[in-house]
């Protein structure tokens, strides 16, 4: 089956649903959601807004507990960068830091056994969300084209030395991916992208959000918005080996205009690096 990918205003997540046929098999009273934020620092910005993130919440108003969650890392206590969101969080939705969990299950992760959190064993809808990136002056080839909505279940060992993982990060990524049961649905939020790498950077504002049940052809599709090619993407390589979605943009159904917000990003990626772009 041709996977879908809605492409819309970031103001119009529900069309979104609507374009990838709906989430009635997901929003249940049966299944609690949660949903995998992106933040390491909370100063840079670089994360999914609360308008999006609200508008996630709000469509699954059948699930009858949300958890918003994320893990300690070397940026700080999971909770205390959750905080972020403060204005999302009610009696249903709360905030939930994976490294104070105890109740955990073992499971291999490239190699290693961790212990990843019991919520994502229970009957659950589970949800990444990140943001478009292209961090191409980070020194590190790895860093350039580490994609946001699968690097985002890195954030799911709840240890602060993720960065053991980095040299086997596809394998590491998608053995998470495997073992919590994959992504129940995936939103980037590109009401910002984020370009560049410390001194060398910019934020420019397509205000897209970009929404499938397949995470992998989310990712590609966001990959192809940020210039480029998703086939050259080690993650979404071994995503390909292993039979678990489709990486290809000529075998996507792309709904919406991609054209646009990606001169948008182009453009504005030439002006840092202009010998680099393709």
């Amino acid at each position: 089956m041709t996977p879908t990918v809605a492409v819309v205003d970031n103001d119009s997540f529900t069309k979104a649903l609507d374009l990838i046929e709906g989430i009635n098999d997901l929003n249940t009273p049966e299944r609690k959601v949660v949903i995998k934020v992106g933040i390491y620092n909370p100063q840079t910005g670089i994360c999914t807004t609360v308008n999006t993130l609200n508008s996630i919440i709000n469509s699954f108003d059948k699930a009858t507990e949300v958890r918003v969650v994320e893990s300690d890392s070397g940026a700080g206590p999971g909770l205390k960068r959750l905080e972020i969101w403060r204005g999302c969080y009610n009696d249903r939705v709360v905030p939930f830091n994976l490294s104070d969990d105890k109740d955990t299950k073992a499971v291999e992760i490239a190699g290693e056994s961790v212990p990843l959190s019991h919520i994502f064993f229970e009957p659950n809808t589970f949800i990444s969300t990140h943001v478009p990136r292209r961090y191409e002056d980070a020194g590190d080839e790895d860093l350039m084209n580490i994609g946001s909505i699968i690097k985002n279940l890195l954030g799911l060992i709840p240890d602060t030395k993720k960065y053991r993982f980095h040299e086997q990060l596809p394998t590491a990524l998608l053995d998470i991916y495997e073992a919590i049961g994959g992504i129940d649905l995936a939103v980037l939020d590109g009401t910002h992208a984020f370009l560049g790498w410390k001194k060398k950077k910019s934020t420019v504002s397509p205000r897209v959000l970009l929404v499938g049940k397949d995470a992998f052809a989310v990712e590609a599709v966001g990959a192809y918005l940020v210039g480029f090619d998703p086939t050259e993407m080690p993650v979404l390589q071994e995503a390909r080996n292993r039979g678990l979605g489709e990486i290809d943009i000529d075998k996507i159904n792309i709904i919406g205009d991609i054209e646009a917000p990606k001169h948008m990003i182009i453009e504005a990626f030439r002006g840092l690096f202009p010998k680099k772009v393709r």
